[in-house]
């Protein structure tokens, strides 16, 4: 008589399962009697006990079937793929995989993964649910779909399925802190500095804890203790460039002598061939090139700030051509005519006011003394505009870079979508019951247009700074996400040129629709600057506004510690030392430099 192999067994177990559930689920048992490990069989018993409808059952399979993996030669291979990041490869396994067996939920969750690592976030939002449905209790899909809402800014779903997450894994400091930061993005400070606290008291070694930790006590304005946690965490990793950029970034600090040998010898102690390593990397040079500036180095500073930015400009490789197509469509498409025919559509709430323009423009101390006003709630830089633009341009035409032409066919009763939209997903951020409140996010400018269509009674502030000190400023900036332009001199001064040829277009085809504030004018006279703004915001003057730097709110930005002081011209001209190295900059600005504070003639 033949001997059944395992093969021939789990074949068996397949051809039951189509109208014979419960023997089928006897020969996976039976399986796995003799195989404990086969994961084949524990989803062929998950899928025996769906057709007889014992739901829990087969959930608890499921289950049992994620945890047998590892056993399995083809998802080991897919793993391994995803570690070496061999994407494709895992992809191609994996569907295979998924066509074979449409519920093997390690295998939904690990493409997921695939998923998010390429910025698919809905794509592996809807591959996580599945897995969610197929297995509740699968405490990594879940974990992962907490990071997924994380990036798609849906900050409020993320705490709230990481408190899921947490009751079934209460010990992971990731989860923790990631919970922790997403309460910090809709303003629940005390519960997240609560966490942090407790987070560092139990794992006084973890840099990472540390460092976010002080992020968040940064926003709140507790800069001493933010710093005291900063040096915590560079005690525990001195080579985690992250930190030491963290509290350079302070902008407040001077690091001394020490400070720059210890980032030297990290530096030093990093394999430069090593591309794991190239985020700390930048963040020494970034942080070394604030060190030598503070000891009037430029020659050195201007090497590690050039360094740090090689190194990211490589990983995100912007090109400056794609930001001046998208203008000159704008340009071509936003005439007057076009605003003079949708006139009326949109939501009608006037309570968004706009802060945008060029990043390290004087923004954030806009905001800040306009959030001293008692009608004006501060809130932060809100990524909800370039998410509804770029998402309305995938569901209309199949591609979020082209929401200018989907905003050119919307019918009227879309744009009124559209600012509703954005009014309810924004309502999180609003926390005092004022009656307007600022979106800070300076690339805003890009979006005008769908402001203006969409929110037809919002105002918009453009925050203008000097090209050079803007320009450098940038230059010696690290962002933690975002701003690909700035990590070269030719690629910020071209994009400074195309946001002063689309505000100069705007100014032209909807004049008064933007209030300008020349950070200079403001240095020079800040009331009487303070006292135009309100006028253009319908508000009457307040002294509070004067006195911004005492206000106690959270702010979130690289100038968050600069803006808690009062005006000053400390930013003013810190381009001049390093003059000699930025003739890309100046070479790109081209027209626009000599015309400041207006736009060149050509741009009208």
């Amino acid at each position: 008589m033949a001997t059944v192999t395992h093969a021939d067994a789990l074949a068996n177990a397949r051809r039951l399962l189509n109208g014979q559930p419960g023997a089928a689920l006897e020969q996976a048992r039976a399986i796995l009697e003799v195989v404990p490990t086969s994961a084949e069989a524990h989803r062929l018993a998950a899928h025996a006990l769906r057709a007889l409808g014992r739901e829990a059952e087969a959930q608890a399979a499921s289950l049992e079937a994620v945890a047998a993996t590892i056993h399995d030669p083809e998802m080991v291979e897919a793993a391994l793929a995803l570690t070496e990041n061999r994407l494709p490869d895992a992809e191609g396994a994996l569907r295979t995989r998924l066509k074979a067996d449409a519920t093997d939920v390690a295998a939904i969750r690990m493409l997921a993964e695939v998923a998010g690592r390429i910025g698919r976030y809905g794509d592996a939002e809807k591959l996580l649910r599945r897995a969610l449905e197929l297995a509740p209790g699968f405490g990594a899909a879940r974990a992962n779909l907490a990071t997924v809402y994380y990036k798609q800014n849906r900050f409020a779903e993320a705490a709230g399925t990481l408190d899921a997450v947490l009751g079934e894994d209460p010990d992971n400091p990731a989860h923790a802190n990631l919970k922790a930061a997403a309460l910090g993005r809709i303003g629940g400070y005390d519960e997240a500095l609560a966490l942090y606290q407790e987070l560092v008291t139990r794992f006084p070694g973890h840099a990472k804890l540390w460092m976010s930790y002080g992020h968040l006590l940064k926003t709140v304005g507790r800069q001493a203790d933010s710093i005291a946690a900063y040096r915590r965490g560079i005690a525990s990793e001195p080579g985690l460039g992250e930190i030491w950029w963290s509290l350079a970034n302070l902008k407040t600090i001077r690091f001394d002598a020490d400070d720059r040998a210890t980032m030297e010898a990290a530096l030093a102690a990093i394999d430069g061939a090593d591309p794991a390593r190239d985020d700390d990397r930048l963040h020494l040079h970034f942080a070394l090139g604030k060190a030598y500036d503070d000891a009037g180095e430029a020659e050195p500073a201007f090497g590690h700030y050039a360094a740090g930015n090689a190194i990211r400009s490589a990983q995100l490789g912007y090109d400056a051509a794609d930001t001046s197509l998208l203008v000159d469509s704008t340009i071509a498409t936003c005439t007057a005519d076009f605003f003079a025919d949708r006139a009326g559509r949109g939501d009608p709430a006037p309570d968004p006011i706009f802060i945008l323009g060029m990043p390290r423009a004087g923004s954030t101390l806009v905001e800040q003394i306009l959030a001293s006003h008692s009608a004006i709630e501060g809130t932060m830089e809100l990524p909800d505009i370039p998410a509804l633009a770029l998402g309305f341009g995938r569901a209309a035409k199949g591609d979020g870079r082209r929401w200018i032409d989907a905003l050119a066919e919307a019918p009227a009763e879309r744009l009124a979508e559209l600012g509703a939209k954005y009014l309810a997903d924004t309502a999180v951020q609003r926390k005092s019951g004022r009656p307007f409140y600022i979106d800070k996010l300076p690339n805003n400018w890009l979006y005008v247009p769908l402001i203006r269509l969409i929110l037809p009674n919002a105002k918009i502030i453009d925050a203008r700074r000097h090209p050079l000190d803007c320009g450098f400023s940038n230059f010696r900036q690290h962002y933690a996400k975002g701003q690909a332009f700035s990590y070269s001199l030719a690629g910020m001064g071209a994009y400074y040129r195309d946001y002063v040829r689309l505000m100069a277009h705007i100014d032209a085809v909807q004049p008064g629709a933007v209030h300008r504030v020349i950070h200079e004018a403001l240095l020079d006279d800040p009331e009487a600057e303070v006292r135009a703004m309100l006028g253009y915001l319908g508000q009457p003057f307040e002294d509070a506004c004067m006195a911004f730097h005492a206000n106690a709110r959270a702010v979130r930005t690289a100038s968050s510690e600069q803006v808690r002081r009062p005006i000053n011209r400390d930013g003013v001209d810190q381009w001049r030392p390093y003059e000699a190295w930025l003739g890309p900059l100046r070479d790109a600005l081209g027209p626009v430099l000599g015309a400041y504070p207006a736009a060149p003639a050509s741009f009208e």
